[in-house]
């Protein structure tokens, strides 16, 4: 085991100097090649969404959690093998109290990458600035109801004039693309659908509607799961007419054109219309664990690896094994050890 416990042992660090070459691209058992990381930067969240985190979860100690040294490092030994978007995510990553020391040590350490951050918006209203003139370009804003109380219900603590207050923040902070994410329940946010569309367009938003998915929390709440197509069905008299796909470029979603004006609607399809075969992501977590897929229940150490003194070339040969392990949504090959994901806990 790990120092955080929950980790397991950590391969012998050995080093194969041409998988560990530098200009050698990141890639998978199926030859896809990886770009993109998503990076939790903390488990803890100022919310506890119905399907992310379980009732009386306790965060990961702070000691546990990567530094930003080892935060910088990682993102530098993954810039040199082809990743080039990171999205920092959580738990809810406003909530690190360094968080914008640790968007600039990184924007100042690879000046050429496409940082991005998902967020719950709640304290954007006096951190989007400071995060923009940090070096941050872009953000994913989860808005599941427009509707105080509806949101409330979602997000159990979740107070939505103050999520408001932060989007109005970001859109005067000037990112370079700003979105909203709405998980899509059944009983809960469906009917919503059009309305949160509209109002994400209405402030020059990008609104994308995500599947639930069997993990975590969500596992047990699929008897809520809308797929794609219902909740297109949903906003047929916005979209344009058309195909029913359009090419993924950054990212897991696919977006459609809205019948008037420049806007689009995007959809992330994780379960009805999975994107295994596109996928370009990998993801670790706040305590420094690298996981080839979301649904994976563990990861190796890369903070382990880190504080255990290895080189850059021994980080990439960590890299490069996990991603020879690489397939399919393991909530399709392991749905038992998928529900046992705590989404706050992996990155998203």
């Amino acid at each position: 085991m790990s120092a955080a416990g929950c980790s397991p042992p950590l391969p012998r660090l050995a080093v194969v100097p041409d998988a560990c070459a530098p200009g050698l691209p990141l890639t998978d058992s199926v030859g896809r090649s990886v770009r993109y990381l998503r990076l939790g930067v903390t488990d803890r969240c100022d919310m506890a969404c119905v399907y992310c985190m379980p009732e009386g979860y306790r965060g990961t100690p702070r000691r546990e959690q990567l530094s930003v040294d080892e935060v910088v490092r990682i993102v530098r030994v993954f810039y040199a093998v082809g990743v080039r978007t990171v999205r920092l995510t959580g738990g809810e990553p406003l909530v690190r109290r360094d968080v914008v020391h640790l968007v600039s040590a990184i924007a100042t350490a690879v000046p050429g990458l496409d940082l991005a951050l998902t967020t719950n918006g709640a304290l954007l209203a006096r951190l989007a600035r400071p995060l923009r003139d940090a070096g941050l370009q872009r953000l994913n804003i989860s808005v599941d109801s427009v509707h105080a109380d509806c949101f409330h219900q979602l997000t159990r603590t979740g107070d939505w004039a103050a999520v408001r207050a932060g989007i109005d923040a970001a859109r005067d902070a000037g990112f370079t693309e700003i979105k909203t994410n709405t998980v899509v329940l059944r009983d809960h946010n469906l009917d919503q659908v059009p309305e949160i569309a509209r109002w994400a367009h209405d402030r020059g938003l990008t609104p994308r509607f995500i599947e639930l998915m069997p993990l975590g929390e969500g596992a047990s709440l699929m008897n809520q799961h809308v797929p794609w197509t219902e909740i297109r069905a949903r906003l047929g008299a916005l979209l344009q007419d058309g195909p029913t796909e359009s090419p993924r470029q950054r990212g897991p979603a696919f977006y459609l054109p809205v019948r008037a004006g420049q806007g689009r609607v995007g959809f992330i399809t994780a379960v009805s219309n999975h994107f295994c075969n596109t996928c370009d992501r990998v993801r670790v977590s706040a305590r420094g664990e690298l996981r080839a897929c979301l649904a994976n229940p563990h990861g190796v150490s890369l903070r382990d690896a880190v504080r255990q003194g290895a080189t850059d070339a021994q980080l990439l040969h960590l890299l490069r094994g996990v991603l020879a392990g690489k397939d399919r949504h393991a909530f399709t090959t392991g749905p038992r050890a998928a529900a046992a994901v705590v989404m706050t806990g992996i990155g998203g």
